[in-house]
């Protein structure tokens, strides 16, 4: 039997383990409906060709809802493409641009996600892989949610921009018009509208692992 002056060393120690929390580890899912990634590139130096990936898929898991080292993985299905106009979009999904019938999806895994010290401002890093291609690339996000948002505990969204060279994962193609214009810029500019949802304890395990077919 435990003397009081030892008891009450242990009594304190047992209540000072209340303060302690323990890191909880919560996935999160893209809400379809409320998010976008679009791209744009110069076209003949005039004007910007936009276009939308209509399909995509992500694995999100981070600390509660800390998302510093997030976890996150993405998967874009290159058939669901479009730019508004049928020929550039079947040109595009050809073998001169993304070759769709022999790599179907564009693949992005994070390696790290971290505050930029202004506030709701990160920087992510991680791996793109494009036509059996990886490049490390480098993303700007801002939290587009104030933090009192009645559903901030279960939602949160985010604004992500990059800019690319298209040609290190050999999307090199290009032609001149008759003036000598380019027809399409190198540089390509991503920007990612995301809003995410919680996915709670019973969701968490009838998710399924995502099959890739890059």
């Amino acid at each position: 039997m435990l003397k009081k002056a030892q008891f009450v060393p242990l009594l304190r120690k047992l209540n000072n383990t209340k303060n302690i929390k323990m890191s909880v580890n919560t996935k999160w899912s893209i809400n379809p409906a409320n998010s976008k990634i679009s791209f744009k590139v110069m076209h003949l130096m005039i004007s910007n060709v936009k276009g939308l990936f209509k399909k995509f898929e992500a694995s999100i898991e981070t600390n509660e809802n800390d998302f510093t080292n997030a976890k996150i993985g993405l998967w874009i299905d290159l058939s669901s493409l479009e730019t508004g106009d049928t020929r550039r979009d079947e040109h595009l999904k050809s073998a001169e641009f993304f070759d769709v019938s022999k790599h179907k999806k564009i693949t992005f895994v994070s390696d790290s996600f971290e505050k930029t010290g202004k506030e709701g401002c990160y920087i992510l890093w991680g791996y793109l892989t494009m036509k059996g291609i990886t490049n490390r690339i480098k993303l700007d996000v801002k939290s587009t949610e104030p933090t009192n948002h009645i559903y901030s505990d279960d939602k949160a969204g985010f604004a992500i921009n990059a800019k690319l060279s298209r040609k290190d994962w050999g999307l090199s193609w290009n032609m001149a018009s008759a003036n000598g214009s380019i027809m399409g810029s190198d540089e390509v500019f991503i920007s990612c509208e995301i809003e995410l949802l919680k996915m709670h304890e019973q969701e968490q395990m009838m998710e399924q692992p995502a099959l890739v077919n890059v």
